[in-house]
C-alpha cells in the first residue's frame, strides 16, 4: 500500500527536486512497515534572525496505525534538513516496526 503525502510549503517556493526526494525516502520508509496510513511534509523557514542566518526546518508527520510519528529538524540548508529529519524517522519506523514484530 502506498502511503498518501502531503508537501507542504510555508514561505519557500515549491520545489520538483525536493519532492522527488520527499517521495523517495517516503517510499524506503514504507518498506520498513506497510502501517503508514498517511504522511505528512512540511518545509518552512521559520527564523528570521539575522545573527543565525537563515534557518529552514523539515517537520515529517506518519499516521502509522495507532502510533502517529512526528519529527522536526532545523538546519541552514533544506535539503540537510530534509535528510537529517528522514533518517530521524527512518530509525523510528524501524524501532516501531521491531517492536510490532515481537509483540
Amino acid at each position: 500500500m502506498k502511503p498518501a503525502v502531503d508537501v507542504v510549503y510555508r514561505d519557500l517556493d515549491s520545489s520538483a527536486a525536493l519532492n522527488d526526494i520527499i517521495t523517495k525516502k517516503l517510499e524506503k520508509l514504507s518498506r520498513y512497515t506497510d502501517q503508514i496510513v498517511h504522511s505528512r511534509v512540511v518545509l518552512d523557514a521559520p527564523h528570521q534572525h539575522k545573527h543565525k542566518g537563515k534557518q529552514y526546518r523539515a517537520s515529517i508527520e506518519l499516521d502509522i496505525k495507532g502510533h502517529p510519528v512526528a519529527i522536526t529538524q532545523d538546519d541552514e540548508s533544506i535539503h540537510v534538513a530534509v535528510r537529517d529529519a528522514f533518517s530521524s524517522a527512518e530509525r523510528k519506523v524501524k524501532q516501531l516496526a521491531a517492536r510490532h514484530r515481537n509483540r
